[in-house]
């Protein structure tokens, strides 16, 4: 029944107009009843309005052949000439141009018939066609301008819909990106912190009868451990906006190649023997940028070595020299024993798009006889 609602409304709407165009056909018959020499056309002028005011409900419909059934009839009585110009608009509102400009000159040639039959009073025909023809033109005008401009705001309501969609888009993939953003840096920073107090608590759980200072001692670590990564973690989520990022809340910078021998003895105190060689040439002219990404390269590449390699030594060797570029290897022997902790597997996949996103390439493979290699490669220029 809802669905009815708009139709009845175009309805009642079409009829009220040819109401109206009814009623001012009406008054032109009334009008011409004013000269006596029209009384014997009476007749015909009613039946003409009526057969005209009748042909208009087929307007909305088929409007080029009402249109021309209209002209014919205002060629022959002045009663069809409103519902006639009615026509001319309509079309004009709803067909190009070059559809409308012929309908629009036959009606105003039907006219010039009309002005021949039924001449106006005093008014000369030459300035009867000239007014007929100028009615028509801006009737034309009229509906060609409207039906423009109707273009011109659904273009630009599409345009709006367009961006407000594409705005949309970019909303959702802005948000897919702070989350991936968010996973690796929460892998990177986490990730090494956890792996470290996995192994201090390992070594309480297996040394039992150590003596009571040691035990102090990596229930100290694990507690200092505990509260750098609830630290971490608060920095790494209030800075989730920022792409590149220099310093953390608090004060506290983020870590560049300056850190990278810090990280290596932090992970010789917990337990991992690790062969460091530094063969860096003027480390001080390393982007910060390339120097994080080195960092978190060196970082994963330890945490990994934990996790699956716990006990066993670590070689990391760092090369590089301005225009050279900068190049990061790292290897470990395979362990027969399980993990010290389980892993996502997505840490190297998060690094590799990290490096990728620096300018550089990673590769991580086993080597023959076991063991894992890390290398890598990030732009350095001269």
């Amino acid at each position: 029944m809802v669905s009815c609602l708009p139709e009845r409304r175009n309805l009642a709407a079409e009829v009220s107009g040819v109401a109206a165009i009814g009623l001012l056909s009406a008054l032109t018959i009334v009008g011409r009843m004013s000269d006596p020499a029209h009384h014997k056309w009476l007749a015909l002028d009613i039946v003409v309005g009526v057969v005209a005011c009748g042909l208009m409900l087929g307007l909305r419909r088929h409007p080029i052949p009402t249109a021309i059934a209209l002209a014919v009839l205002a060629a022959v009585s002045p009663a069809a000439t409103p519902p006639s110009t009615a026509a001319t608009l309509t079309v004009a509102l709803r067909f190009p141009l070059r559809t409308a400009a012929p309908v629009a000159l036959f009606q105003a040639t039907a006219h010039l018939v009309q002005g021949l039959l039924w001449p106006i009073g005093n008014l000369p025909f030459l300035w009867f066609a000239v007014l007929d023809f100028a009615v028509h033109a801006a009737l034309l005008g009229w509906g060609q301008w409207v039906q423009a401009r109707q273009q011109l705001l659904s273009s630009l309501r599409e345009r709006a819909q367009r961006a407000e969609a594409e705005q949309g888009r970019r909303v959702a993939e802005a948000r897919t990106l702070e989350r991936t953003q968010m996973a690796r840096e929460m892998h990177d920073v986490l990730a090494h912190r956890l792996s470290l107090l996995a192994t201090y608590a390992g070594a309480l759980e297996y040394r039992p009868d150590s003596s009571p200072e040691k035990l102090a001692k990596a229930a100290g670590v694990i507690r200092t451990g505990v509260h750098q990564a609830l630290d971490e973690l608060r920095e790494v989520i209030s800075v989730l906006r920022d792409t590149e990022f220099d310093d953390l809340p608090g004060g506290r910078p983020q870590p560049t190649f300056g850190d990278l021998r810090a990280l290596v003895e932090e992970s010789r105190e917990a337990g991992t023997a690790i062969s460091y060689d530094d063969r860096v040439a003027d480390a001080t002219s390393l982007p910060p940028a390339t120097g994080r990404t080195a960092y978190r390269i060196v970082q994963e590449g330890l945490t990994n070595a934990r996790k699956h390699a716990a006990g066993h030594p670590v070689t990391l060797t760092v090369a590089g020299r301005p225009g050279d570029g900068l190049r990061i290897e790292l290897t470990n022997p395979a362990s027969n024993g399980t993990p010290l902790t389980p892993g996502s597997g997505t840490g190297l996949v998060g690094l590799t798009e990290r490096v990728q996103l620096a300018g550089g390439t990673l590769d991580h493979r086993r080597v023959p006889g076991g063991g894992f290699r890390l290398e890598a490669s990030l732009p350095w220029p001269p």
